[in-house]
């Protein structure tokens, strides 16, 4: 009986060898093929860094350049029409575009920017501060050059009229009654005068 167990066990063995063979035949492919895609997306990823970073110098430094021949104009009415505005700046030199912003519903939203073709005419521009049209004071500044990925981080204020404590304080958690009677509800920390408290 241990005898054709032995025999048993070994032949099992022997057929077990080539598919092991096979799966380490198989998994060497999968490892070959795997470093050849690694290094044509290497090769691909090279090409096109090096596609865009000329494109993303030239763009950004065309859009400087742009920027500094524009001035910002503020507290612009909302019935104004870009060639009103146009009127308003055609002493200062030759414009060569108006761009009045607008929302997602085509409303405007009281600024406009002001392209000019030289870049002296910024500086005639910059004279207009303060200066009116359609009746309101507008505030004209030089347009600065918005540096991508560069957003302004502004943290959250605790509103002192709200009454409750700002959210890094310690409060204890929900616990229930040990009486049967429902959620207890949270405990406020005091904060400044609060009329509901």
């Amino acid at each position: 009986m241990d005898g054709e167990d032995v025999v048993m066990a070994a032949s099992e063995n022997n057929e077990a060898v080539p598919e092991l063979d096979d799966m380490k035949r198989r998994l060497k492919e999968m490892e070959d093929e795997a470093a050849a895609l690694r290094e044509m997306q290497a090769k691909v990823e090279k090409e096109m860094s090096s596609a865009q970073d000329p494109a993303a110098a030239t763009s950004q430094a065309s859009r400087e350049e742009v920027d500094s021949r524009s001035v910002f104009v503020g507290n612009v009415d909302y019935s104004c029409t870009p060639e009103e505005v146009q009127q308003h700046f055609q002493s200062c030199g030759t414009v060569n575009r108006i761009t009045i912003r607008t929302d997602k519903y085509g409303q405007p939203k009281g600024y406009a920017y002001v392209e000019f073709v030289e870049p002296e005419a910024v500086q005639e521009a910059l004279l207009l501060n303060e200066s009116e049209l359609h009746g309101r004071q507008l505030k004209v500044t030089a347009k600065r050059t918005n540096v991508p990925g560069m957003k302004q981080f502004r943290p959250r204020r605790p509103n002192p009229y709200m009454g409750f404590p700002p959210r890094g304080s310690q409060m204890p958690p929900y616990f229930y009654s040990p009486y049967g009677y429902g959620k207890v509800p949270r405990f406020r920390m005091p904060t400044r005068y609060n009329p509901y408290y």
